[in-house]
C-alpha cells in the first residue's frame, strides 16, 4: 500500500509488511510517506534463507538487509527509528508478541509450524499495544490476507507499481470506423496523413491503426518523427507471413530501427515468440547477438537441482520451446536452403544464444537483438533491471500473456510486463502491440477460448 495523503502524528497508521513485499521490492519501506512501518522479527529470519542465490529475491533479500543494517547503525532495533526525510515515518522491528487475546492467537489457531502465523501475532500484539492507531498487514499472499481478515486485522496487497483497471491496459492499436474519402485517398497516394485529417486529436507516439476502407482496411503507424500517420504493408519476415493485422504491427515495430523496446502481449498461440525470433534473424547483420531469454519458474515450485544431469540437461525442458520455433523456421526453408543452414552457423558461432534469466545477471548487451520471453513472470524491478543492461544499439523485446502468471505474489496488475507498458506508453524509443487472435490452430483458440 502506497499512502498518499499527509496526516498529522496522531493519524499516522502502523504497516506491518511480510516478506512477500521485501522479496518484491526491497525499497517498499521507503513508499508509505509518514506511516510508520515495523516488519516481524521471522521476515528477517526467512530473508536470511533467501539472501544466497542469483534469482532477483536474493537480490532483493540481501539489499534489504543492507538496507536495514544501514538504518540501524547507532540503534536498537526494537525501538522506533526515524526514516530520512521530513515527510517519512518511524521504523522497527517487532520482536515480542504480548497482549494476544487467546480466541485470536494465531500460533494456537492455525499451527505453529509457519512463521506466517508468527507475523499475524506480531500484528495483533501491535493492535493491541497502539489501541489508538490503524495496525495494516501488508502481504502480496492473498491467503495470508484472508487469514489476517479473519482474526480481524486489516490486510492489504502491496499497491505499489500494480496497474489497476489492467481490462483497459494500452494495446498499442487503435481501430478508425468513419474516415473521409480524402484522408483514404492520400493514403493511397501519398502514404501518409496528419491525424487531424483521420479526425484524431490526440495520438500515442508509435500508435498502431486499422482504418476502414471501401476495399479492405488500411493499417497505419504514427511516425514518432514526421508527425504524421503512414500507411504500412504486410511484410513477411525471414519466412514468416502475418496472419492479422496485429501481428502486422508486431513485425513492423520489431523491424523499425528507431524503436529499441518493444513489448508483445498475447495468449498462447497468437505468435510472440515466432513473430520476434523471424525479425530477429531478419535483421542478423545488423546486430552482434540475437539472446533470448526467460525467467525459469520450476513446476510445482520444485528447484531446478531436483532435475538429473548436469547443468544443460536441468535447463533444456525450460529452453525447449525456442528450440521448437528455430526449427520451425528451419523448416519453412527446408533443409537445403541457404537460410535453414545459416541458423545451424548462427547456433554454432553463438550468434544465437538461448540462456535462462538468471544467466544475465551483471552483463551489458551491445548490439544485441534482445527477446525476453514470459516476461509476465516478472517483477517491475526485474525489467527495469534488464532493460539497464542494454547497451549501444541494443534492442529489447518483451513478450508475455499478463493473464498466464506462474510466479507467486504476481498477478496481471503487479507484474512487470503490465508496469512496462502502462509505464512507458507514448515514448518514441517504444511501441507495444496486443495479439488478440490465436494463429496456432483451431484446438488451442478452443482452450484460449472456452477453457
Amino acid at each position: 500500500m502506497k499512502e498518499k495523503v499527509s496526516a498529522s502524528p496522531g493519524d499516522r497508521k502502523i504497516f506491518v509488511l511480510d516478506t512477500s513485499v521485501i522479496l518484491y521490492d526491497h525499497n517498499a519501506i521507503k513508499n508509505f510517506e509518514e506511516h510508520d512501518i515495523v516488519i516481524p522479527i521471522q521476515v528477517l529470519e526467512e530473508l536470511d534463507h533467501f539472501k544466497k542465490g542469483n534469482d532477483t529475491r536474493n537480490f532483493e533479500a540481501r539489499e534489504f538487509i543492507r538496507l536495514i543494517d544501514d538504518i540501524s547503525k547507532n540503534n536498537l532495533l526494537n525501538e522506533w527509528i526515524p526514516l530520512n526525510g521530513p515527510t517519512k515515518g518511524r521504523f522497527r522491528i517487532a520482536v515480542n508478541e504480548n497482549g494476544i487475546e487467546p480466541e485470536k492467537d494465531a500460533v494456537r489457531l492455525f499451527g505453529n509450524d509457519k512463521n506466517d502465523h508468527k507475523i499475524l501475532n506480531a500484528a495483533l500484539s501491535l493492535q493491541k499495544k497502539y489501541a489508538d492507531k490503524k495496525v495494516i498487514l501488508v502481504t502480496k499472499d492473498t491467503c495470508l490476507r484472508l487469514k489476517a481478515k479473519a482474526l480481524n486485522i486489516r490486510a492489504e496487497d502491496y499497491e505499489t507499481g500494480k496497474i489497476h483497471d489492467v481490462d483497459k491496459l494500452y494495446t498499442g492499436k487503435t481501430v478508425l470506423q468513419q474516415v473521409s474519402d480524402e484522408a483514404i485517398g492520400l493514403l493511397y497516394e501519398k502514404g501518409a496523413v496528419s491525424p487531424e485529417q483521420l479526425g484524431l486529436t490526440e495520438v500515442k507516439e508509435n500508435e498502431y491503426f486499422i482504418i476502414s476502407a471501401p476495399e479492405k482496411p488500411l493499417l497505419g503507424y504514427y511516425n514518432a518523427q514526421s508527425r504524421l500517420i503512414e500507411r504500412i504493408h504486410w511484410q513477411e519476415v525471414y519466412g514468416v507471413s502475418p496472419r492479422n493485422a496485429e501481428q502486422a504491427f508486431a513485425i513492423h515495430a520489431l523491424l523499425n530501427p528507431r524503436i529499441k523496446l518493444v513489448t508483445i502481449q498475447g495468449v498462447a498461440g497468437t505468435g510472440k515468440t515466432l513473430l520476434a525470433m523471424a525479425s530477429a534473424l531478419q535483421q542478423r547483420r545488423n546486430y552482434r547477438q540475437i539472446f533470448i531469454t526467460c525467467p525459469v519458474i520450476p513446476l510445482s515450485n520444485r528447484d531446478i537441482g531436483f532435475l538429473p544431469g548436469d547443468i544443460k540437461s536441468k535447463l533444456d525442458p525450460y529452453l525447449q520451446p525456442y528450440w521448437d520455433t528455430l526449427s520451425f523456421i528451419k523448416d519453412l526453408h527446408g533443409n537445403e536452403d541457404k537460410n535453414g543452414k545459416r541458423i545451424d552457423e548462427m547456433l554454432e558461432s553463438e550468434k544465437i544464444a538461448i540462456a535462462p534469466l538468471a544467466y544475465i545477471r551483471g552483463r551489458s548487451f551491445s548490439k544485441v537483438f534482445f527477446i525476453i520471453d514470459e516476461a509476465q513472470n516478472l517483477t517491475p524491478h526485474e525489467v527495469k533491471t534488464i532493460i539497464s543492461r542494454a547497451g549501444d544499439d541494443t534492442k529489447m523485446v518483451f513478450m508475455g500473456d499478463i493473464h498466464q502468471i506462474d510466479t507467486p505474489y504476481l498477478d496481471a496488475e503487479s507484474n512487470g510486463l503490465s508496469y512496462l507498458i502502462d509505464r512507458i506508453k507514448n515514448n518514441p524509443l517504444f511501441a507495444h502491440i496486443t495479439l488478440e487472435k490465436g494463429e496456432r490452430s483451431a484446438l488451442a483458440n478452443l482452450a484460449n477460448l472456452y477453457l
